[in-house]
């Protein structure tokens, strides 16, 4: 009996010693398996909500994204209900995840009872008439032949050296000139942009400054930092995230950007209870954090989160021609807008135009030429200045971000190399969207489509015209 209990406990040792070994392999520490278990189902619910029930996609397709980001992803089961729009994730069936799909709002994981999310509602999209041409409309464009297959022949490049390019959009003057799709993906498609949102976002906030809600330079943003050094944190810290707050942006976890974006029932809880480590404006710090905090008083100040859905697509994304972007909630009921942003191509060259014009589309102002012009300038930081108002700029004190693109050039950037690029001089905007394991190489493919449209664009051929916003 004893000799039996021995071999039992060094059998048990060894697959301990195993099982030890196999989580460190996919890059899970045994020391915080609960965080790890609970970012890799939650992230993984996530994801897979909103790419069957945004973006369209099969479970082969949601499958293979997801194991883009671990190789523990072997290890987690996936269950997609389709008639009740949820999809689960779990640890081999256990410690399961879910996220809800919700009409017109999205996937939001399921963290918690929520009365605010089965309240909410989606307005009702005007009616819009076909005829009308881009980007106002949805008629489709008539495109410059050589271009688009430049752009056919970029796809292809992308495809074969497995950068897995889902969508390009080059647009000039005004003009969609080009596009390509890689299979299974079409202009109804809606793809993720990641931190691409933090720079619709910061639109958003120019709306409400055009509309004296706020101002940049105000103070005193939250109740919760009345009484202590952060009352002294401005909106434009915030926007340019030069806060000073304490918050990593490390994707590790149980880190503080995994439980905002896996864990917490509100995103901006996270960020909202960081300590102050710098002082406000001094040092700059990527921080999908300040992003949320942006969303957070974007709610409060129109008073609530089916104010701020309704006031998104009624007065911005709507007039803008932007009828397939969705910007999804966390289980508070406020937009995840660091992070979680589903567009077509279409519509992120649309919200490009909107930025390349200063704020103006289709007639419309969404924010003024005074806040879109403080927008491209650069931070007063003293250690990163190429950052302006939630969006990458090419030029600060440092190197050109983009080394072969003209200096006033700047652009929406996220996770899996999601580019809208945005080009003043040349009026022109060009919108990159993937699912890039490896590093996508924007800046060549960037300047190789420049100097294409340089040649055979809208400028060249005395077609659009020049819109000043």
């Amino acid at each position: 009996m004893r000799i039996l209990l021995i071999r039992s406990l060094f059998v048990l040792m060894g697959l301990s010693g195993l099982a030890i070994a196999g989580l460190y392999a996919v890059g899970m520490s045994p020391t915080s398996l609960g965080a790890n278990i609970a970012v890799g189902t939650g992230m993984g619910a996530k994801l897979a909500c909103s790419g069957r029930f945004l973006s369209g996609f099969d479970d082969a397709r949601i499958r293979q994204d997801l194991a883009s980001y671990s190789a523990a992803a072997d290890w987690f089961s996936v269950d997609i209900d389709d008639q009740a729009q949820r999809a689960r994730v779990s640890l081999m069936g256990f410690a399961g995840t879910s996220a809800t799909y919700r009409d017109g709002i999205g996937c939001t994981l399921d963290l918690g009872e929520s009365d605010v999310l089965t309240q909410l509602m989606a307005p009702d999209a005007p009616m819009v008439d076909d005829a009308l041409g881009w980007p106002a409309g949805p008629a489709e464009p008539v495109l410059n032949e050589t271009l688009a297959r430049m752009l056919a022949a970029s796809m292809a490049q992308d495809q074969a050296e497995g950068l897995e390019t889902r969508a390009l959009v080059l647009v000039q003057h005004g003009q969609l000139l080009a596009e390509a799709y890689a299979p299974g993906v079409t202009p109804k498609t809606r793809l993720m942009g990641w931190s691409m949102g933090k720079s619709l976002t910061a639109l958003m906030l120019g709306w409400l400054e055009q509309r004296g809600q706020l101002t940049v330079d105000e103070q005193r943003l939250f109740d919760e930092w009345s009484r202590d050094e952060r009352a002294t944190i401005k909106l434009k810290d915030l926007l340019q995230m030069t806060s000073g707050l304490d918050f990593s942006e490390v994707y590790v976890p149980g880190s503080d950007a995994t439980r905002m974006l896996f864990m917490e029932p509100s995103a901006a809880s996270v960020p909202l209870q960081s300590p102050l480590k710098y002082a406000p404006g001094s040092h700059f710090s990527y921080s999908s954090g300040t992003t949320n905090l942006l969303s957070l008083l974007f709610t409060q100040r129109v008073g609530g989160p089916q104010q701020a859905i309704n006031h998104l697509y009624q007065d911005i994304l709507w007039p803008l021609g932007m009828r397939d972007t969705t910007l999804e909630p966390d289980a508070s009921g406020v937009f995840v807008g660091s992070s979680n942003i589903y567009a077509t191509a279409r519509d992120w060259a649309r919200l490009g135009e909107a930025f390349l014009h200063k704020g103006e589309l289709n007639g419309v102002r969404i924010a003024r030429k005074s806040y879109m012009d403080e927008l491209v300038q650069p931070n007063a930081s003293s250690n990163d200045r190429a950052y302006g108002y939630q969006v990458w700029l090419n030029r600060g004190e440092e190197a050109l971000y983009w080394p072969d693109l003209p200096d006033d050039v700047y652009g929406f950037s996220g996770n899996r190399g999601q580019s809208v690029m945005i080009f003043p001089t040349q009026q022109a905007v060009m919108v990159r969207l993937g699912w890039s394991a490896k590093n996508y190489p924007a800046n060549d493919r960037f300047a190789e489509w420049s100097r294409a449209w340089a040649r055979h664009g809208a400028s060249s051929t005395g077609c659009g015209r020049n819109r000043d916003g």
